[in-house]
């Protein structure tokens, strides 16, 4: 089963010792039309509404606060609201989000380089070094750890689960969650 969920950032517990979790909100959604286990599923995704999103409203007979479609594993057998019983007894998430993206970044903040040496008198600095070769092949080889985009890739971690709040549809899991705080991402139950 999938869900649609917020990150509200990280805290700990209150144990002895305490272990470091994320909060993750389950957004409000409905089930618009299953499809052999799959289904299409309508959230808040708190952006501006289009011409298309609301001839899809029209078609699923849903109210204007969801405005975002999208396709899930579910639990559900018909539509309507979204089944959130298997997160009861869940014990292990897989999420999905998206990183936080750094623009185009050196290869020492990307790869974690070293660098050249810090006194005076160089001019090596956080430059990537030399990239070449003398014959074969030619040329720069595919994959080689250069400057470049860093960040804003999707990115998936499995989570144990400590709790979880049915009332207010937060789950507290063990670890860290890609991402900034307020951004959408997927779960899976894993276990």
């Amino acid at each position: 089963m999938e869900y649609i969920v917020e990150k509200i950032g990280m805290s700990r517990t209150i144990t002895v010792p305490s272990k470091p979790v994320t909060l993750l909100r389950v957004l409000d959604a409905k089930v618009c039309e299953v499809n052999d286990g799959t289904a299409i599923v309508a959230y808040n995704s708190g952006k501006k509404m289009n011409k298309a999103i609301e001839g899809q409203q029209k078609k699923y007979s849903i109210s204007s606060e969801f405005n975002r479609f999208v396709t899930l594993e579910v639990a559900n057998t018909e539509a309507g609201d979204l089944d959130l019983a298997p997160l009861a007894e869940a014990k292990v998430l897989k999420s999905t989000f998206t990183t936080k993206g750094r623009g185009f970044s050196g290869a020492m903040k990307r790869w974690n380089f070293s660098g050249g040496p810090a006194s005076h008198g160089h001019r090596f600095g956080r430059r990537t070094g030399s990239i070449g070769n003398a014959e074969w092949p030619g040329r720069v080889m595919k994959g080689k750890k250069m400057p470049g985009q860093y960040g804003n890739t999707q990115n998936s971690v499995k989570n144990e689960i400590i709790s979880y709040d049915a009332e207010n549809n937060i789950i507290a899991v063990v670890g860290s969650v890609s991402g900034a705080n307020g951004s959408l991402g997927r779960v899976k139950v894993a276990k």
